[in-house]
């Protein structure tokens, strides 16, 4: 039980980081003469003074005042790498732990290369051999999902509605079902929402789940009807986030599909620990007040999220 409540505990102490995952982006386009434009944007909320980058193997030239547009500062500037860019290196100074940094870049030839750069591995050197799948994605899914508490939130609640094995692959596939049919047709431009809406939405959902798991004798023989339906709005979160990432649109569908895979790979890494603290808490004497309490804390944090973001709208 003390083990439950330290997690309980560490949710609390994170509650700010609810849905908070907007990497730099740096964007290199070549044109016939091995030059490039390239973009900087490093997202301005909250990260103190903005990361620099640098290409040590080219000449830099018309750089540009940073620049507020939307969630970014903006810097612009050319580059003259005398040949491709291909081969050399390009380095970040400044990345925190909480803002990796993707890197695109368009070849004249029609090649396109995409790299994340980290505060753990903030340099890197372009490929001379590009590949065809945009791997990156894979780890940004699962930074989101990791990242994401409203999302780990809910998952952690849903363990509280199943009973057995076989109803928590049900719930669980129910759930990856849905946020894959929302985030493919939202990302495809099918179907959308507000991005600050659907936040909005994600957090009444944590408050509902909260008084199922308070009394949960309304889905406990169908748990998945509910983890489908409010999976599809959380699927719409995902969406917006991967959106906020960027993508090329030459490599949409497997940018979509990598990103997708490393969300349902960060669920995969969670849901152990999360199974092992509720079936703690079933086996203890303590399991009506560990229920009460933890219908409490979902419902508590789902509360705040809600208020925070409906004032954000406004």
């Amino acid at each position: 039980m003390k083990l439950f409540i330290a997690f309980l505990i560490l949710f609390f102490s994170n509650f700010n980081s609810s849905h908070e995952m907007n990497p730099a982006r740096l964007v290199l386009s070549e044109d016939a003469n091995s030059n490039y434009k390239v973009t900087w944007m490093f997202p301005s909320k909250g990260i103190g003074l903005p990361a620099e980058v640098s290409f040590p193997d080219c000449t830099e030239s018309g750089k540009s005042f940073p620049s507020q547009e939307s969630k970014y500062l903006i810097t612009n500037l050319n580059l003259d790498c005398g040949d491709s860019i291909k081969g050399k290196s390009i380095t970040l100074k400044g990345l925190s732990r909480v803002t990796d940094a993707l890197i695109s870049i368009s070849f004249f030839d029609g090649s396109k290369f995409e790299g994340l750069a980290s505060v753990n591995d903030s340099s890197l050197v372009v490929p001379k051999e590009i590949s065809l799948y945009p791997t990156n994605y894979f780890w940004l899914g699962i930074q989101h999902l990791l990242s994401g508490l409203d999302h780990m939130l809910f998952v952690f609640g849903l363990l509280f509605l199943v009973s057995g094995a076989k109803a928590l692959i049900k719930t669980i596939t129910a759930f990856t079902l849905a946020h894959s049919i929302t985030l493919t047709l939202s990302v495809l431009g099918v179907v959308s929402l507000p991005q600050a809406s659907t936040e909005a939405f994600i957090a009444l959902t944590l408050i509902y789940l909260a008084f199922e798991v308070g009394d949960k004798e309304k889905y406990n023989s169908t748990p998945w009807l509910l983890a489908f339906g409010f999976g599809l709005l959380h699927g719409f979160g995902f969406a917006g986030a991967l959106t906020d990432i960027g993508f090329s649109s030459d490599n949409l569908l497997f940018s979509l599909l990598f990103f997708n895979l490393g969300i349902e790979a960060g669920q995969l890494l969670v849901l152990p620990l999360f199974g092992f603290l509720v079936w703690i808490l079933n086996n203890s004497s303590m399991r009506d007040s560990g229920y009460t309490l933890s219908s409490y804390a979902i419902g508590g944090l789902g509360s705040f999220w809600l208020i925070e973001r409906v004032l954000s709208i406004v």
